[in-house]
Order: C-alpha cells, then sequence, then structure tokens
C-alpha cells in the first residue's frame, strides 16, 4: 500500500537498461495506491541460464503510446485456434477466429505491448446444434508485431441449471495454426468441471519469472512465511517427480488429494498449499511449475457452476436460495418464483475427485497473483461460491453466505477463499463487492457471536458448528480452531474491517494453551481437549480445569516439559519425544505444533496480552518441524 500511488504507473529496467512495460491496473487499495497488475515486456534476447534483474519504479502516470489495432493484425497474420470433441460419433466444434471476428470481443489485457481477448461459445454441430452442456473458451493474449500469441484452451461442462448434468465421453482435438497441438481419445469430462490446456502460436518463450520474495511477504499479498526456511533440493526434485507421475491430464487430481473429505495432515491444506509455500520462499521453476499445473487442474472438481445469463460463476445475488440439496422449500426463491436448487446429476456421474470445505487446498489464488490469468481467477471464484451456495441457504442466511453451521476447518478454508477474492479480484469485477459482502457478513457474525457477546466463552474457541465433535461431544480440536485464527490473522492483516477485534479474541485460545496458569505449553498442540464434562454441562471456567479434564492422571501427575512427561507422550517410535518437545507428530510439517504455528504468529501480530510470551516459548521448544521439505505451516510474526 502507498508504493504506487494514485495518479503513478510503474516503469522498469533490465540490468540498468529502460525496458517498455506495459501496465494493466487490476486492483486498488483503500488509498487509490495500486495493489495489483498484470505487468507486460518484450524481453531483449536473453541466454540459457543467464540472469536478469527487473527493477520496477513508481513514475507519474503519463498517456502512453494508444493500443495498436491489434486484433485486425493478430487475424491478418493468420492466426487460427478451434476445438473439436466428437461425442458418440458426433462432432462438436468451435474456433476462436470466429469469435474474434465476430463484434467487439472483451479485453483483459490491452496496450501496445500486448492484448489480450477472452471469447467463449457452447461446441456446436457443422450444422449449427449447440451441445446442451459442453463449451469452449479462449484467452488469446497476443504480442505486438511478433506474430506471437498464448492461446489458452478451456472446454467447459458446467452450465449451471442445465437439465440432466451428466459425464460426458468424448475425443478431443485441439489445432493451433493449423496443427494439432493437442488430442485425446475417449477423455470422460465430469460434470461441472473443467480443464485448460495452453498453447503458443509463435515460438514459446523459455523465460522464468522469479518474484522478489521479500517484497512479496512484505506487501502481505501471502503470508508472513519464514524466509530462513531454505527449501531443500532434494525436495524440490521429489516435487516435480511425484508430479510428473501423478494424473496430470485434463480431469486428473494431481498431488491433490482425490477424495477431499479423506482426513489425515497432508501437503494441500494450508492458507497457501505446500507447493505454492515452496514457490514463494524459492521461487524454483519445478515449484512454481507444479503450483501453476495445480490451478490448472483445480477445474477436475465438481465446483463449477456457470451462470448462462451473465457469463460469470454463479453468485448469491442473482440466486439467494440456490442449494446442491434437493429442492425444497427452503431453495424456493418466492421474490423471484423460481426453484433455484440445481439439477441433480443422476445419469452418468462417476466423478472420482469429490469436493468438500473441509479439506480444501487454496489451489488458485496464488496462481493468479502470480501471472494475473483470467482463468485463475474464475477457478477462485467457482471454488469460493461453491463453499457458500452449495449448502442450506437457511442455515447460511441467504445471500449472506454465512459459513458457521460447517465444521470448524471447513469455516476457516471456507472463509480463506471469500477473502483471497474479496482481496485480489480486479475492481472492475462485480464480483469482488459480492465477495466482500460474504466476508463482513460472516466477521459480523462471528463478533457479534463471540467477540461483543459478554457471554461468550473466555477462552476464544468458537463452540458453533460441528465444534464439538469428540469425546462425546465434550472435546474440540484445537488445531481446527487454529487453522480457522490463522485464516483470521490474514484478514486481519490484509486490512478487513472487523478482523483485528475478532483475531483478538481469536488469539486468546492459542496463547492460553501455552502461557495459562495450570496449563502445560507441551500440551498446547493436543489433538483434543475437552471443555465441559458432559455434552449438557456449562464450560469449564478455566484454562486449568480444561487441562485437568483433558489428560490422564499419570501425565498429570508429571512436570511440565519434563523426561517424566516425554516418556509418557510418547507414541512414534519414528520419532523419540524429549524434554520440551510439542506433543502431536513434532518433527512433522504437517503435525499439530505446525498446524498451531500460523495462529501464534498472528496471535503475536495482534498484540494482545501474553501473545509474545507464548510465541517465544514455542520458539524454543524442542523437535521442529521438517519446514525444508514442506514449509505451508512455517510462518511467523511480523
Amino acid at each position: 500500500m502507498g508504493d504506487v500511488p494514485s495518479g503513478q504507473t510503474v516503469t522498469g529496467n533490465l540490468d540498468g537498461v529502460p525496458l517498455t512495460l506495459q501496465i494493466d491496473a487490476k486492483a486498488r487499495h483503500t488509498d487509490g495506491s495500486l495493489r495489483h497488475a498484470v505487468i507486460s515486456a518484450v524481453l531483449p534476447q536473453i541466454n540459457a541460464g543467464q540472469n536478469k534483474t527487473l527493477s520496477l519504479s513508481s513514475v507519474a502516470t503519463s498517456s502512453g503510446a494508444p493500443p495498436s489495432n491489434a486484433l485486425s493484425e493478430l487475424l491478418g497474420n493468420g492466426f487460427t485456434a478451434s476445438v473439436t470433441v466428437t461425442v458418440g460419433g458426433v462432432p462438436y466444434s468451435v474456433s476462436a477466429e470466429t469469435l474474434l471476428g465476430s463484434g467487439t470481443p472483451p479485453k483483459w489485457l490491452s496496450g501496445p505491448v500486448v492484448n489480450e481477448w477472452l471469447v467463449s461459445a457452447p461446441l456446436k454441430t457443422a450444422g449449427g446444434v449447440e451441445h446442451p452442456h459442453l463449451s469452449a473458451r479462449f484467452a488469446i493474449r497476443s504480442y505486438a508485431g511478433h506474430d506471437k500469441a498464448k492461446v489458452d484452451v478451456i472446454v467447459e461442462n458446467g452450465w449451471a441449471y442445465e437439465p440432466g448434468p451428466q459425464d460426458f465421453t468424448y475425443n478431443v482435438q485441439v489445432n493451433v495454426g493449423g496443427q494439432a497441438v493437442y488430442s485425446q481419445n475417449a477423455l470422460t469430462h465430469y460434470h461441472h468441471a473443467r480443464w485448460r490446456k495452453s498453447f503458443w502460436w509463435g515460438t514459446a518463450p523459455q523465460a522464468h519469472l522469479k518474484h522478489h520474495t521479500a517484497y512479496l511477504i512484505g506487501s502481505r499479498a501471502v503470508p508472513n512465511y519464514d524466509q530462513s526456511v531454505t527449501v531443500s533440493q532434494a525436495a524440490l526434485a521429489n516435487l516435480k517427480s511425484i508430479f510428473d507421475a501423478a494424473p496430470n491430464g485434463p480431469m486428473g487430481n494431481g498431488i491433490a488429494t482425490a477424495y477431499m473429505p479423506n482426513t489425515g495432515g497432508r501437503p494441500d491444506i494450508g492458507l497457501n498449499p505446500g507447493w505454492g509455500a515452496m514457490t514463494i520462499l524459492s521461487m524454483d521453476k519445478r515449484a512454481k511449475d507444479v503450483t501453476l499445473a495445480m490451478g490448472d487442474l483445480s477445474g477436475s472438481w465438481p465446483t463449477h457452476y456457470r451462470d448462462k445469463v451473465t457469463g460469470r460463476p454463479i453468485s448469491l445475488v442473482d440466486y439467494p436460495n440456490m442449494t446442491l440439496y434437493p429442492a425444497s422449500a427452503d431453495s424456493y426463491n418466492a421474490t423471484a418464483s423460481r426453484q433455484e436448487a440445481m439439477p441433480n446429476c443422476s445419469t452418468v456421474c462417476n466423478n472420482t475427485n469429490v469436493v468438500d470445505t473441509s479439506h480444501q487446498p487454496a489451489f488458485n489464488y496464488l496462481p493468479y497473483l502470480l501471472t494475473g490469468e483470467h482463468y485463475y481467477l474464475e477457478e477462485l471464484q467457482f471454488y469460493s461460491m461453491w463453499n457458500v451456495g452449495a449448502g442450506n441457504p437457511v442455515y447460511r442466511d441467504f445471500g449472506n453466505g454465512l459459513v458457521h453451521s460447517d465444521q470448524v476447518r471447513g469455516q476457516a478454508w471456507s472463509l480463506r477463499n471469500i477473502a483471497d477474492a474479496a482481496y485480489i479480484l480486479p475492481d472492475a469485477d462485480p464480483m469482488k463487492a459480492h465477495f466482500a459482502s460474504i466476508l463482513n457478513a460472516n466477521i459480523a457474525w462471528y463478533n457479534s457471536t463471540y467477540t461483543n457477546n459478554a457471554g461468550a466463552n473466555p477462552f476464544g474457541v468458537l463452540t458453533n458448528g460441528y465444534a464439538y465433535s469428540y469425546n462425546s461431544e465434550t472435546g474440540i480440536a484445537p488445531w481446527q480452531d487454529d487453522f480457522f485464527t490463522s485464516v483470521i490473522g490474514r484478514a486481519a492483516e490484509r486490512g478487513f474491517a472487523g478482523a483485528p477485534a475478532l483475531l483478538a479474541w481469536k488469539a486468546k485460545f492459542p496463547v492460553g494453551r501455552m502461557t495459562a496458569p495450570g496449563y502445560c505449553w507441551v500440551l498446547g498442540s493436543a489433538y483434543t481437549v475437552n471443555l465441559r464434562a458432559t455434552n449438557a454441562s456449562p464450560l469449564y471456567a478455566s484454562f486449568a480445569q480444561i487441562y485437568q479434564a483433558s489428560n490422564s492422571v499419570a501425565l498429570l501427575a508429571t512436570a511440565c516439559g519434563s523426561a517424566a512427561m516425554a516418556s509418557i507422550l510418547q507414541t512414534d517410535t519414528a520419532t523419540p519425544m524429549v524434554a520440551g518437545a510439542m506433543v502431536g507428530y513434532p518433527t512433522s510439517p504437517t503435525g499439530f505444533p505446525a498446524n498451531m504455528q500460523p495462529a501464534l504468529a498472528y496471535a503475536k501480530d495482534s498484540g494482545i496480552a501474553n501473545a509474545a510470551n507464548a510465541w517465544n516459548l514455542f520458539d524454543q521448544r524442542q523437535l521442529k518441524a521438517d519446514y525444508p521439505t514442506e514449509p505451508q505451516f512455517a510462518i511467523i510474526p511480523r
């Protein structure tokens, strides 16, 4: 904020030599300064293995060169691209050049260096019959004067409210410049999913761009990952190897868990996935390639419901009663006099990629942040809207999109996506205000229920939704609560109203588990803690009582952090517990101490009492996480 004030723009020098830049501003901070832009340039020839540094500066805005006649130049130079799918022996096609030549196609980038058009249409037979479900989209990014264009081809099976949604099996061929660049037979395209392939018309550039990690973190566009962590070369090589061997074609899940509801620690869960955190800290090409490819593959899960009327991902503004549950009185929109439950897939519905909120990766925020590519933007919108729109409309308070009825971890990751969308969407995108409204409504609900409620519990712990899912409904999962605290911390550090107050209340729970009298910090990262004696009892009155009710007599008899305590806590023979180590897979980068770390970091940032002591105690623990292999929880205070 403030680095590129309103009325200024960005110029660049490549190793000290001025380089012409095109700046497509997308989002601004509340003070009008530039938050997010797509910066385009044509680089001079760079030799293999050569590194150059692009330095950016803020200068007064000039009128600049006007956009060229880029579209007529592109089409006049023979650009062509098309996709054909053959379903049941019937070919359906659409060509990009036909769509570009029809009217004035919408632009994503515009200027003297590069122009990008976004065009789409249903796939049609030679006789003009539209397929009821399958459509194609193209993003054509053309560089003026270079006979060169990046061509994104996206095939969707995702219309909202189209009767008879189902999987389709087809043969597909993509042509660019009159040449077949991709083909696959018997591709099964799942309902409400999509896939993307990217190609070049002309020679593809081979440059690898490394963003400045410290500046990226300093901008607060990403969390404050510990820059002292060096991502290991072995981990980077392993990441590429695992991805290359994974199902990474259309409808593949890559290295994400296909059945999201599967439990257990894994690299795709966090404020960013493991591969995203590896990219931020290393800027290594292998990590970045996987991060972008996983953004592509996020299309494989059935979260994609596009509104035929607006052409955008479906919205609670237009369909406040929408749901994926069967039609009921709750899903009937009396104002619009219509039923808004989605038609069920009941014919061929065999997608092994199953989505949920509680284990959902942040597939697309970082890819969009780093590339500005429209596909990733829409993926972020699709997932964020699925998270609030799939469930019961009454529980979410219709268009307000409240998430409090979900599992605590589901509440966390849904709000993560919503906050990411509200932060990074272009200011001109009508869905930005919608996501900001949903985020504000949710923060207001939590502040009303907890922060500003004199009758709320004194511990800073969520007890709504499915919080009491353990120990005969007397216990909660602290690590799920820590996920939620970290998400609110991210919202607070990016300036969302109400989030700092909510963070100050939520931070009491991780801080209390580390510093409260009568509570041993070694057990601060326990899998569960009991908050009450029975499912009908009031909450305990202190952290000390919670600690007493959650642990065995033998454990309570040992001194906090002692070798005797470590001996009782020993459960994993592969990682012997030692005095001063925290419980819950202490060396695992996805263990419970690692899950707790971001919550404690944001707690310290909040400035509440004892938060600094809690962080210092945590930082001095024994047996720390192996973050060089997976750094997604390696977040420290700012």
